[in-house]
């Protein structure tokens, strides 16, 4: 029952989400979020992935590695290869791979939550695995 409603809540808000795009960055008008479109095209480890957002400057800086809440917000639960909304030609550089979050798994600090763009699926992985891509975000400006 928990699950169906975090899905179906997960559908309500992607059903309302207007993003637009601007150059890189694409800008959910829902959550006010701004988010990198051109993911780094390399994979890394998490302290890396958080390193790498804080030091980006795409049109200003502020930027940082999303936590999975935030990622949650831009998959599309009606989509697969890539669960994202690239049909509003929003997100045109994703990956159908797994993308770091910045949140720490609570039962083992060594992992943290990853979202699988291939199916939008959610899990937790190692830190020290150099496998995953990044997307950053920042706070609207």
């Amino acid at each position: 029952m928990k699950r169906i409603l975090l899905i179906t809540l997960g559908l309500s808000v992607f059903l309302w989400a207007d993003f637009t795009k601007n150059g890189d960055i694409v800008t959910d008008h829902t959550t006010t979020l701004e988010w990198q479109d051109d993911a780094t095209g390399s994979t890394m480890n998490w302290q890396s992935a958080i390193t790498y957002c804080e030091g980006l400057n795409v049109n200003g800086t502020g930027w940082r590695l999303p936590n999975i809440n935030e990622v949650k917000t831009i998959i599309d639960d009606s989509k697969i290869s890539p669960p994202i909304p690239a049909i509003v030609d929003a997100f045109t550089q994703t990956v159908s791979a797994y993308y770091w979050s910045s949140t720490t798994s609570d039962n083992n600090t060594s992992k943290a939550w990853n979202v699988d763009f291939t199916l939008g699926e959610i899990h937790n992985h190692p830190k020290t695995n150099n496998s995953r891509y990044v997307r950053c975000v920042r706070d609207g400006q």
